[in-house]
């Protein structure tokens, strides 16, 4: 939780929260949230999640239905938008979630989800008699572990204004982008930006290591140059300059290289949807498949040098070979 929430108040129709997807994100997120006194039940059908929740604090439900049946918000942060739709309606014996809450529940959807079907999940909530909110978030597992996330919010005034306090626990920036849908589209421009420069700052790193150039030394140019950013700032792709950054880790934990492509999936979507050409978000969107298709599914997706390494080297090979 960050500093900046001792004078948070939350109002008392936000104060008993159902978390429903307790992983990476939504676990600390939930934490954060017992932290500063907020009643959280959360769900999850991972164990190690569930187990890691309950440690920090949050008490929880069998079921997604049972963690909803009784609070004043419900947050999911899920893999997909099938996922949130399909949890909102229930089927193939399991309850909805719009089908158990008590009136006047506001339903929080922070996951990184397809535009239209942000829209969609808000039309089930209105047609069931409830508000909702799109809020997907930025800053990765470090920002939810910290409290510093930033929220791009998709929303009416109303329930912009009930939900914002929880959010300023939870995260350092919140913006409200729009009506429903907005902060998906906030989300998804902001990724796919992400996305070129994390492999800019790879192409970058791996170019300095074939020049003799000292990693460290880059690393103190670039970040405090007209190069840096985030890619490079926090999540340095080399291991050593930035201590927490997954590199030190081997590319473990972190933002997936599998979710880092589903959101480059969609920002696709959405460019073709606009015929807009983006040659870089496309081919950053390539690259990020072939990532998570190789081994990079689960490695946090700056280990996406990895990968432009091997291309190198490869490219090096063949002049090599052509030259010969």
């Amino acid at each position: 939780m960050s500093e900046n929430t001792e004078n948070v108040v939350v109002p008392e129709d936000a104060r008993r929260v159902a978390f429903l997807g307790l992983g990476n994100m939504g676990g600390p997120m939930a934490a954060n949230l017992v932290k500063a006194g907020v009643q959280v039940t959360g769900f999850d059908p991972v164990p190690e999640a569930v187990e890691a929740a309950r440690a920090a604090g949050v008490e929880i439900a069998a079921t997604g239905a049972d963690a909803a049946r009784d609070v004043d918000v419900v947050i999911t942060m899920l893999p997909n938008g099938s996922l949130v739709k399909a949890t909102y309606a229930g089927g193939e014996g399991s309850e909805g979630l719009l089908a158990v809450a008590k009136p006047n529940t506001l339903f929080v959807d922070c996951s990184t989800i397809d535009i239209a079907e942000a829209q969609e999940a808000a039309q089930m909530a209105k047609d069931a008699g409830f508000d909702s909110v799109d809020a997907p978030v930025s800053g990765g597992v470090v920002g939810a572990q910290n409290g510093t996330l930033a929220f791009m919010v998709g929303a009416g005034d109303a329930a912009f204004a009930r939900v914002e306090p929880l959010l300023q626990i939870m995260g350092a920036k919140i913006v409200h982008c729009g009506d429903h849908g907005m902060g998906q589209a906030a989300k998804i421009c902001n990724n796919m930006m992400l996305a070129i420069t994390q492999i800019g700052a790879a192409e970058a790193f791996v170019l300095g290591e074939r020049l003799g150039l000292d990693p460290q030394v880059q690393y103190d140019v670039m970040s405090t140059s007209t190069g840096q950013c985030w890619s490079v700032n926090v999540n340095c792709p080399v291991p050593g300059p930035v201590p927490t950054s997954p590199a030190n880790r081997d590319f473990a934990g972190g933002f997936m290289g599998a979710l880092m492509a589903k959101d480059l999936g969609l920002a696709l979507s959405a460019l073709d949807r606009e015929n807009v050409d983006a040659v870089l978000g496309r081919t950053s969107q390539r690259l990020y498949q072939a990532y998570a298709d190789g081994d990079g599914a689960r490695k946090d997706f700056s280990g996406i040098i990895e990968t432009v390494r091997a291309d190198q080297a490869s490219a090096s090979l063949e002049s090599k070979e052509d030259t010969a």
